[in-house]
């Protein structure tokens, strides 16, 4: 399925994707889906005598900017982690004078650039993936330079065993 994106990155489908989508998960709800033509796939219901009909995708009020800015405060996770307090739980977490000292430090970079609910929801992501018993990487990029998301288990490379800077991180 080759992917196309409106100004917004939201995926358009052609009503051949959609049908395909309903084909292997009759389940879906495809109301939610952006068409690149409506009335194409709406015809191919009728024809196929299947009871569903398809609005035009909603046009936004809103510049994509705005629109980024509204969906990246917006994560799909339980209250509890929700309201996790997860600056607690990492300080928690730290043995030692050195490791409280970059916690901290990080705490206070993340803090800085609204990134809390991130820190939330990767502790939500990381225990669902334990739970599942769902494999993941040891480490890669620039997230191996924060010690926190090491507490957190997102990658295993401990920062403060290798003196790497978390400036590296979030910059």
């Amino acid at each position: 399925m080759m992917m196309n994106l409106d100004q917004y990155s939201r995926q358009i489908l052609t009503e051949h994707d959609a049908v395909n989508m309903l084909y292997c998960n009759p389940e879906i709800d495809i109301s939610k889906l952006t068409l690149d033509n409506v009335e194409k796939f709406n015809r191919a219901c009728n024809l196929m005598h299947i009871d569903l009909q398809l609005s035009t995708s909603t046009t936004l009020d809103c510049t994509p900017e705005v629109y980024h800015k509204q969906n990246q405060s917006k994560w799909h996770m339980p209250t509890e982690y929700e309201q996790f307090d997860i600056a607690e739980w990492c300080l928690q977490q730290c043995t030692t004078e050195a490791q409280l000292q970059r916690v901290g430090k990080e705490l206070l970079l993340y803090q800085e650039r609204d990134m809390m609910p991130l820190l939330c929801f990767l502790r939500y992501f990381v225990e669902t993936m334990r739970v599942n018993n769902i494999v993941w990487g040891v480490g890669r990029g620039s997230s191996v330079a924060s010690y926190v998301l090491y507490l957190i288990g997102v990658h295993k490379i401990d920062s403060m065993y290798f003196d790497l800077d978390i400036e590296e991180f979030l910059r």
